[in-house]
Formats: C-alpha cells, sequence, structure tokens
C-alpha cells in the first residue's frame, strides 16, 4: 500500500510539473508555476522515502529525484547559492541611491497604523501602495500628504493604487494598458544629481477562477511594460504586484524582452504572498531594474493584516556600472510571442 501511496504523489507531482510548461494561458495551468519551492520539499521527502515503496521502489526513487531536481534549477536563482544578477552597490556613493516601499495593504484590511509605523521606521523615498481605495487613501494621506508628489488612484475593485514620493516625479500618468478596470502609474522621477529614470508602477489582475480564467491580459500587461522600458532605452524601474512568481516562465519572457533585471537573484527569493499560511508563500511583489542600478539593500518588511508582506529595495543610480551587469535578451521567437501576447491581449475581451 505504502509503494502505490508514494508511486501515485510522486507521479502527481511529476504531472504539475510538467504542465507548468505548457505555453498556454489557462490559469490552472500558470498556476503549477507558483509552488515550486512546495513542490521540491514534497519530491524530497518522497525521494527520501522511497525505501519503502517496496517494489516501486525505483520509480519513485526516479521519478521525485527528476522532479527535485526540475524544480531546484528552476528556483536555485532566487537563492544566495546563485550570482547577483545585479551588482551590490560600492561605498562612497550613497547619495545615488533612493529606497522604493511597495505594499498591497489588501482592501478590506484596517490596520493602516502597522503600515504606517514602517513607512516611518525606514524613511522610504517613495511609497507604492496597491489595493489602496478611499479609506485608505485618508489613512495614507492623513499621514503622508504633505510628501510632495502623490498619484491617487482610489478604486474598490481590488485594483487600487497609490503612490507617494518625496523625489519629484516629473509627466505622471494613470494608464489603463490592456483592461480598463487595471489602472498602471508612469512617469519620471528627478533623482537629487538632476537625473531622470522612468517608473513604472503595475499591479495587473491575476489568472484565478474568481478573477480571470486565463492569464492572457496578466501576460499582456507585462509584456506591454516590457516593450516599452526596451524599446525607450532608459534607465527604468518597474515596481508592484505582478500576481506572478519570480520564476514563472511569463516573468522571465518580461525580462529578456525589456533586458531588465531582478534585484533578487543571487539574495534571496522574499516571498510576499501569502504572508498569513508560511507554508505557501511565493514572491509575487517585484522590483525590477533595467542595468543601470546597483542593490544596497532588500528585505520583506513585517505583517500589517494584509495577505502581502510589504518590500523593502534600496536602489543606486550608477550608470557607469551599466556594461558590468549581463543583461537577459529576448531571442526573434520570444519577440513574436510577446507581440501576439500583447496584440491578443489588447483585442480579445475577457471571459470570467
Amino acid at each position: 500500500m505504502a509503494g502505490y501511496i508514494l508511486l501515485t504523489l510522486a507521479l502527481i507531482l511529476a504531472a504539475i510539473t510538467l504542465l507548468g510548461k505548457v505555453p498556454v494561458h489557462d490559469w490552472w495551468v500558470r498556476a503549477c508555476e507558483f509552488p515550486r519551492v512546495q513542490i521540491a520539499s514534497l519530491a524530497l521527502i518522497i525521494f527520501i522515502l522511497s525505501p519503502f515503496a517496496g517494489d516501486w521502489f525505483i520509480w519513485v526513487l526516479l521519478i521525485s529525484a527528476v522532479v527535485l531536481v526540475v524544480q531546484v534549477y528552476r528556483i536555485l536563482p532566487w537563492t544566495p547559492l546563485w550570482p547577483h544578477q545585479v551588482l551590490p552597490m560600492e561605498p562612497g556613493h550613497e547619495n545615488r541611491c533612493f529606497t522604493l516601499m511597495v505594499a498591497n495593504v489588501l482592501t478590506p484590511n484596517r490596520n493602516s497604523d502597522d503600515l504606517i509605523r514602517q513607512v516611518r521606521e525606514y524613511q522610504p523615498d517613495i511609497l507604492l501602495t496597491l489595493e489602496s481605495d478611499k479609506w485608505w487613501e485618508a489613512r495614507l494621506d492623513e499621514a503622508f500628504g504633505d510628501w510632495p508628489c502623490i498619484v491617487r488612484v482610489p478604486l474598490d475593485n481590488l485594483y487600487g493604487m497609490h503612490l507617494y514620493s518625496r523625489l519629484p516625479l516629473e509627466e505622471a500618468e494613470v494608464k489603463y494598458l490592456i483592461q480598463d478596470d487595471i489602472p498602471s502609474i508612469h512617469g519620471w522621477l528627478r533623482l537629487d544629481d538632476n537625473e531622470r529614470i522612468r517608473f513604472h508602477a503595475v499591479h495587473p489582475r491575476p489568472p484565478a477562477p474568481s478573477e480571470s480564467e486565463e492569464s492572457l491580459w496578466r501576460d499582456a500587461e507585462l509584456l506591454l511594460v516590457g516593450k516599452e522600458v526596451s524599446e525607450s532605452g532608459v534607465p527604468a524601474v518597474v515596481a508592484g504586484d505582478l500576481n506572478d512568481v519570480a520564476w514563472s516562465r511569463t516573468t522571465r519572457l518580461f525580462c529578456r524582452v525589456s533586458g531588465m533585471l531582478d534585484p533578487r537573484r543571487g539574495r534571496g527569493m522574499f516571498s510576499t504572498f501569502h504572508a498569513e499560511h508560511w507554508f505557501l508563500r511565493w514572491p509575487l511583489d517585484h522590483v525590477f531594474t533595467t542595468k543601470h542600478f546597483t542593490v544596497d539593500d532588500i528585505r520583506r518588511l513585517n505583517y500589517f493584516g494584509s495577505d502581502h508582506f510589504p518590500i523593502l529595495v534600496t536602489l543606486c543610480y550608477r550608470p557607469s556600472r551599466a556594461d558590468e551587469h549581463e543583461t537577459p535578451e529576448a531571442d526573434a521567437e520570444e519577440e513574436q510571442e510577446a507581440r501576439e501576447t500583447i496584440r491578443e491581449g489588447k483585442t480579445r475581451e475577457q471571459e470570467t
């Protein structure tokens, strides 16, 4: 009996692993990419228990080993065992640094005090909140309404966002790139040395039964922003709750299409969701940069009642070190895939 149970579990993990590689937009297929750490952990347990599988020992051992290798291969870059993709800041350039805090507040969460306390403790130059409605806007304005630059998009559909900046924010626009109820914020941040960098704040709709039967519209929004970053060629930062994990097929394609780098690679996962379930966590809140930046600090902050932890990243604008970074590049097939996804996302009406 134990042998059949272990074999069945190993086959289920193998099927989920294979499904994650299928290039379709169905939500339940894309969801297979999220729990790679959990799948790897279960595969390791089954691998250790394989001697108890009796006649099925070899099969259980081999299947669980293959699953474990595939999953570890995919998540290993987001551990300290991997080289840094974004170089660390060197001393003496602190005046070229700025700190960005991203916090998905969870609209019905009313524990604003703990978030405000953390903002005051860490003193970010830029605060981006997601899922913030009118109630959250009133609390945030009460605490940070004196910041010089504020963009408010209060919505009660779980896609509101607010951007508070101590740095000058120029030509700020709220856009609805793919869907008319999903906003994003775009503008130029002017740094202390008068340099300007492009800033994009995004929160696309997730592929989930209650939200969207497919990941198409999420993927299209991310890739559209990625194409803009690539075509502009200017220093840029993309931040927000991408409703996608760092190692997913779409996020990796976004990085290759945009040429952007992930500061977490080589430093850790900094999993921000789900804040209340330690066994179901993955990195959903992201900060990506072009090659013009180095990293001084990155950390996950404390629980404040949301289903997301805030994340805090300190970046330094160092264009002279751009050539030291290895920038990801998309091949012709991937560029074509991105164009087709964007086109379909713009033209096909969502069905839920």
